[in-house]
């Protein structure tokens, strides 16, 4: 790969990261498993390389409804759920607390 063309898509990157391209955001979960526990589902898309397990968590727990803890329930990495740039789509169980 040349300089020029290695150039170019380095800053095309940093471009993308720097207008929240890669920022996590909700999406439709994936599909309750048989025997899976009962309770709302919901889903974050996120970037694998640039997002902690911690922060995808957090977006997980403030998409549940108040009063539930964000359960990780299953990864996919299908990019027909998530676009490219942010190929992980995490789904919780909301589970009530305890």
């Amino acid at each position: 790969m040349s300089r020029l063309r290695f150039a170019a898509l380095a800053i095309g990157i940093a471009w993308l990261a720097g207008c929240g391209a890669l920022t996590p955001y909700p999406t439709v979960p994936i599909a309750a498993r048989p025997g899976a526990p009962a309770g709302p589902r919901v889903a974050i898309c996120y970037n694998t390389l640039t997002t902690s397990l911690a922060e995808v968590q957090r977006q997980g727990q403030q998409e549940c409804p108040p009063d539930t803890s964000a359960e990780p329930d299953d990864t996919d990495y299908y990019v027909q759920n998530c676009p490219l740039l942010l190929p992980g789509r995490a789904s919780f169980i909301c589970r009530p607390r305890k």
